[in-house]
């Protein structure tokens, strides 16, 4: 009879092979899951459980911006523009174009050149 005795490497390699292909099982548990269609996923809502509503999610994010704990580059939505009021329009613009100083217009094209 002949013992078979396990190394620390082999036993190192079963452990890190297990855990590695554990993974994308552990991965499926999310709302989405892989598919082979256009969209490359399959979503299941059902399996997304939330106890907040979508105001109070924008309000925590909001807090946290101002108290210095989430940057704006982690964040995926962008605090909203303030509005400057209304516009020129098209034609109010195409008129100032027109009617600019030729020391101007020099100046914008440089500007745009640089």
């Amino acid at each position: 009879m002949t013992q078979c005795r396990l190394s620390l490497s082999s036993m190192i390699t079963a452990v890190a092979a297990a855990a590695t292909l554990s993974l994308p099982g552990i991965a499926s548990a999310a709302y989405e899951h892989p598919a082979n269609n256009e969209a490359g996923v399959i979503i299941h809502p059902e399996h997304f459980k939330s106890e907040e509503t979508r105001a109070q999610v924008q309000a925590e994010a909001v807090a946290a911006t101002q108290q210095g704990r989430l940057s704006y580059g982690e964040s995926n939505y962008p605090p909203p523009v303030p509005s400057t009021g209304p516009g020129k329009t098209r034609d109010e613009v195409i008129n100032e174009l027109r009617n600019e100083p030729p020391a101007e217009r020099a100046a914008r094209l440089r500007a745009l050149t640089d």
